[in-house]
């Protein structure tokens, strides 16, 4: 799909994640926005923390809010819930939909290695490759004045750029990125208050 990023009210796709490390379960949160920032639509979803699932249950997702008007999926991240790395090109390829997945600061740490430390062997070995097809992220400048780092697919570098700086009203973090955080934030609250 080509993104059409001269129309007025294009539609995007905001997923994030909250939880707590002692959970089995993350739970995620879709919010689809115009650029006019009008919210136009919630999803909630759940994944595995330490799990294999993020991409899947990404695309679950996308899929239950039924909606053929999205024209980009911007993600909170791409390795999630400690460690559950999503797949970009995979998200892609399956919906036709450019995909960036951000992240706020550059990793100080060895992901590899901290992978390494945490799991067992044959564990780590499948999510080092994950991590390994995942590439290392690109650093763009928003027109806000502070830096992303993103892992895309389906679309250019320029292309996410122009596409974040239209969600992006101040600092790093798109605004469809950051309703999803605080409606994840909510359920995960409620999921534990039952």
């Amino acid at each position: 799909m080509v993104l059409h990023l001269e129309k007025k009210a294009i539609r995007a796709l905001g997923i994030a994640e909250s939880f707590n490390q002692e959970d089995a379960l993350s739970t995620l949160a879709g919010v689809v926005m115009r650029s006019d920032l009008v919210i136009d639509g919630v999803a909630l979803g759940k994944m595995q923390v330490s799990g294999f699932d993020s991409t899947s249950s990404i695309l679950k997702l996308y899929h239950k809010l039924g909606r053929n008007d999205i024209n980009a999926i911007l993600l909170g991240g791409s390795i999630l819930s400690l460690y559950n790395i999503v797949d970009v090109d995979q998200i892609f390829k399956e919906i036709h939909l450019p995909v960036i997945a951000l992240s706020f600061k550059k990793s100080k740490s060895d992901i590899s290695r901290n992978i390494l430390e945490r799991f067992p062997a044959k564990i780590a070995e499948r999510k080092i490759k994950q991590l390994q097809k995942l590439g290392e992220p690109r650093e763009v400048l928003l027109s806000t004045g502070y830096r992303v780092h993103i892992r895309a697919a389906g679309v250019s570098d320029l292309q996410a750029k122009r596409l974040l700086d239209r969600f992006t009203l101040q600092g790093a973090v798109p605004e469809p990125v950051r309703v999803s955080r605080l409606f994840a934030k909510v359920a995960l609250a409620a999921r534990r208050a039952e």
